[in-house]
């Protein structure tokens, strides 16, 4: 396996929030990630510091079409005709035929859209790979497992090179060694028991190093997989705790989010700032209240139970 090379994207001018990999597949590079167009200035930057250029990516290796990952895709697939993307098959369609993922974004984000994420191009049906499940890829003389990790959304991938692990957002975010990982947890379809599985999965893997898109690589030790899980239950049950005291949306947001920041300060000073560009905890909250309100529908009893 050929060195894996980070690639910070300064989102918003912020270092240490996304990231992108890049490593040489004997075919070209594969780029795990692009981020959104809105950085797509900043992964040019990067790949000029490996004395390489868009030119050179032949692989676009998506861990989910979420705008932070996936919205520069289709302007590289534009700019460079070889290259193709590579994601699950039910994120697939929502590339090729983008109105509504953009429409459902529009309603979160208004006119800051493209200020944070730029646009989202139509990808070409043919220019992508369509994962079902697991299966590995060869690329060039580079052999990528890409492996189903539903949990933060329901067309999550993951990709094991060599001994080499990209997470995208299952493993967390994590934006320092001393920060223990949180589970970012946006709407729609949050599901905590697929994540812990895929966690169950991945951690059994032989693997060296853990990449994640937020932020940065780090050994596959057994404690970054436990804090994930410790502060995933932790803040579900918080969230949950204020839906059974009666408290409004509003008030669970901003009880979650004055903890979380205070947990975050007491393990690195500028941890606060950053992670709240990385993971927005009021979409954490959202995307954990809806989790608890579907979980409720499908417990309760349907009218023949009666």
């Amino acid at each position: 396996m050929n060195p894996v090379h980070l690639i910070d994207l300064h989102f918003q001018d912020t270092p240490g929030v996304i990231a992108s990999y890049a490593f040489d597949t004997g075919d070209g590079l594969a780029l795990v990630d692009t981020g959104p167009t809105s950085t797509l200035e900043a992964l040019e930057a990067g790949l000029r510091d490996l004395g390489a250029g868009l030119r050179d990516v032949r692989h676009l290796l998506l861990t989910h079409i979420h705008f932070d990952h996936a919205g520069a895709a289709g302007t590289v697939l534009a700019r460079v005709p070889a290259a193709r993307a590579y994601v699950h098959e039910r994120g697939a369609p929502h590339l090729s035929r983008p109105d509504r993922l953009v429409a459902s974004a529009t309603q979160i984000y208004g006119d800051q859209m493209d200020r944070l994420w730029g646009e989202l191009q139509r990808i070409d049906p043919d220019r992508l790979t369509v994962l079902e499940g697991e299966r590995t890829l060869k690329l060039g003389s580079t052999e990528v497992r890409a492996l189903y990790t539903p949990g933060h959304a329901v067309h999550h991938v993951a990709y094991a090179a060599g001994d080499e692990l990209f997470l995208g957002d299952v493993g967390g975010v994590r934006l320092a060694p001393t920060q223990t990982p949180r589970a970012p947890t946006p709407p729609p379809d949050i599901d905590l028991e697929a994540w812990r599985d895929s966690v169950e999965r991945l951690r059994r893997l032989d693997a060296r190093t853990l990449h994640l898109a937020h932020f940065g690589s780090y050994p596959n030790d057994p404690a970054h997989w436990e804090g994930l899980l410790t502060t995933m239950a932790d803040d579900a049950e918080f969230v949950q705790a204020g839906r059974e005291k009666g408290q409004d949306a509003s008030r669970i947001t901003a009880e979650f989010t004055e903890r979380l920041l205070a947990q975050l300060e007491g393990e690195g000073a500028d941890l606060p700032a950053r992670f709240e560009f990385a993971c927005p905890p009021w979409m954490s909250v959202q995307g954990l209240m809806r989790y608890w309100t579907r979980r409720e529908t499908r417990a309760a009893p349907t009218g023949g139970d009666r």
